[in-house]
C-alpha cells in the first residue's frame, strides 16, 4: 500500500462521503436496518450515527481498509455503538449462511472489485425474508453523462480509492442473486457524472 493510500486517500473518502447531500442519502435508508445487521464496507463509520438504536440486535461492519477503522472506531463512541469489525473483502464474508436480518451497503459497490460476487455472499448471508438496503452511486441514465461517466473512470478510479462512476447498479444487485423490491433514483446535487444514485431495498430472488 502506497503513501497516498494509507495516510491521504481515507480523509479524502471521509470528506467526500460525508457531503450533505450524501448524508441526507443515509438518513433515508440507515435507520431501517433492523435485527442482526451486516455493513458492507463500513469505511470511516459515516453511517454509525443513523442507525435506529431500538432496532438493532447486533451489528457487524466489514471492511478490508485497516486504514480506515481508527475513523470508524471514533464514530463508533460518538454513536454510541458497539460494532463487531471484520477486515476482510466483501467477496469473502466469514459467517455462515442465514445469519442477518439486514444487510447493508452505502456507496459500497463502486469499489468492490468483483461487486456480483459480492452480492451473491450477501445474498448468502441473508436469514429467509431478510432485507439488503442499497444507497448507491452508479451510472447515469442520459446518454451524455454516462459518456463522461466512462471517459472519467479510468482517471477516477486511481485516485478514489477504486471507485467506479458508471457501474449499473439494478444490473449488479440482479446478477448478485437479488430481487428489486423498491427503487428509487436521481441526481444529487453536484457534478452530473459523480451523482446519479439509486437507493432502495431487495430481497433473495426464488
Amino acid at each position: 500500500m502506497n503513501l497516498y493510500d494509507r495516510y491521504v486517500l481515507p480523509w479524502v473518502i471521509d470528506f467526500a462521503c460525508g457531503i450533505e447531500p450524501v448524508q441526507r442519502q443515509r438518513a433515508k435508508i440507515v435507520p431501517r436496518a433492523a435485527g442482526r445487521v451486516l455493513e458492507i464496507g463500513i469505511g470511516t463509520g459515516r453511517n454509525l450515527p443513523f442507525y435506529d438504536h431500538a432496532r438493532l440486535e447486533k451489528l457487524y461492519g466489514l471492511d478490508p481498509a485497516l486504514q480506515m477503522h481508527r475513523l470508524a472506531r471514533k464514530r463508533m463512541q460518538q454513536a454510541g455503538l458497539e460494532v463487531e469489525l471484520v477486515d476482510l473483502p466483501a467477496e469473502q464474508i466469514p459467517m455462515a449462511d442465514g445469519s442477518f436480518d439486514t444487510v447493508l451497503t452505502t456507496f459500497t459497490l463502486c469499489t468492490i472489485p468483483d461487486a456480483a460476487a459480492a452480492l451473491r455472499e450477501m445474498r448468502r448471508v441473508l436469514k429467509p425474508g431478510g432485507k439488503l438496503l442499497f444507497c448507491e452511486h452508479g451510472a447515469a441514465p442520459d446518454a451524455s453523462v454516462r459518456r463522461w461517466q466512462d471517459r472519467l473512470n479510468p482517471l477516477w478510479k486511481p485516485i478514489a480509492g477504486g471507485c467506479n462512476l458508471n457501474r449499473d447498479i439494478p444490473g449488479l444487485l440482479r446478477r448478485g442473486g437479488f430481487r428489486l423490491d423498491e427503487l428509487e433514483q436521481q441526481y444529487l446535487p453536484g457534478p452530473r457524472p459523480l451523482t446519479y444514485n439509486y437507493w432502495g431495498s431487495a430481497s433473495a430472488a426464488e
